[in-house]
């Protein structure tokens, strides 16, 4: 029985998908579809709250995950004990999930059959987190990715019941690039936290310093920098424009607004000047949707 403290904490997570660069769930797809994927949200937006720290006050997703309310800001734990709540959602016997997020994903993992990987890979990104504060090389980046980002776009294929290699390789490489310019976004929040995901080897390149990133605007060294991750993460987009070409249906326009939202946060940071220190570029939702539009045109 959820409660209703409960419930309105659920909300309050689910309630984050606004601000994505991409549409989650939209409302043209069938209800079945949305219900599945708002789950399967809920799952990542809450292990990216443990990882950085972002839980309501109170404690209670520690209490929910068998913790005490005190051990809330105890990153590692709360890591530990969501891992275990998470394969309670896969176990055929035994207790349910404690926290309400994680019951409500197990009806989507039975009738979806989905694995357990995709979602351990996402709670390992978080405990990387923990320890690996900079990245020295785009590689090591890269590598990241796979973990924090990338099991997202194979679970949306899963749920759609698309999945094939060749288009989860598309997949991947459309969510590593939603992933870098979310990071180019969140420079300045980033840093706050002791992170860094610009690598090393190209603030070397560009002679950025850390205290760069730390200034109220970005100087030309940091501007160029940013031009020049912008460029590698449209690239990755492009690479994987043709997988929303390869499906049909209200399908192919939810994968167009996922490179489609990418697409127009980089030229939302372009049209910034490459500052993203003085505030946070963000797309409109008319800019994501003639971005999403022109991917179905674009050949590649």
């Amino acid at each position: 029985m959820v409660t209703a403290e409960e419930d309105a904490h659920a909300r309050a997570v689910l309630a984050k998908a606004a601000r994505e660069n991409f549409p989650v769930a939209p409302r043209f797809l069938p209800r079945e579809w949305r219900d599945d994927l708002m789950a399967v949200y809920g799952y990542a937006r809450l292990v990216d709250d443990i990882g950085d720290g972002d839980l309501a006050p109170g404690g209670a997703d520690a209490v929910s995950l068998g913790l005490s309310a005190e051990q809330t800001s105890d990153r590692p734990a709360m890591l530990d004990a969501f891992e275990a709540d998470l394969r309670r959602v896969f176990a055929r016997t035994g207790p349910p999930p404690g926290h309400p997020l994680l019951r409500s994903l197990v009806p989507t993992v039975r009738r979806r059959s989905l694995t357990p990987e995709p979602f351990l890979g996402l709670i390992e990104a978080n405990r990387q987190d923990q320890k690996v504060r900079r990245y020295a090389t785009y590689g090591d980046l890269l590598a990241y990715c796979e973990l924090s980002a990338n099991p997202v776009g194979r679970l949306v294929l899963a749920i759609t019941d698309s999945a094939t290699p060749e288009r989860e390789r598309r997949s991947d490489a459309v969510c590593t690039g939603l992933q870098i310019v979310e990071h180019l976004q969140d420079v300045a929040e980033d840093l706050a936290r002791d992170r860094v995901y610009l690598p090393a080897e190209d603030m070397d390149r560009f002679r950025v310093a850390e205290a760069d990133l730390a200034a109220p605007s970005a100087n030309a060294s940091l501007r160029a920098l940013v031009a020049f991750e912008a460029e590698r993460a449209e690239e990755l987009l492009a690479e994987g424009t043709p997988l929303a070409r390869s499906v049909h249906g209200r399908l192919r326009i939810l994968l167009a607004g996922f490179t489609g939202g990418g697409r127009a946060a980089v030229k939302a940071i372009r049209a910034a000047r490459y500052d993203v220190l003085t505030g946070t570029p963000r797309a409109g939702a008319l800019s994501v949707l003639r971005e999403a539009r022109a991917s179905l045109r674009r050949e590649g």
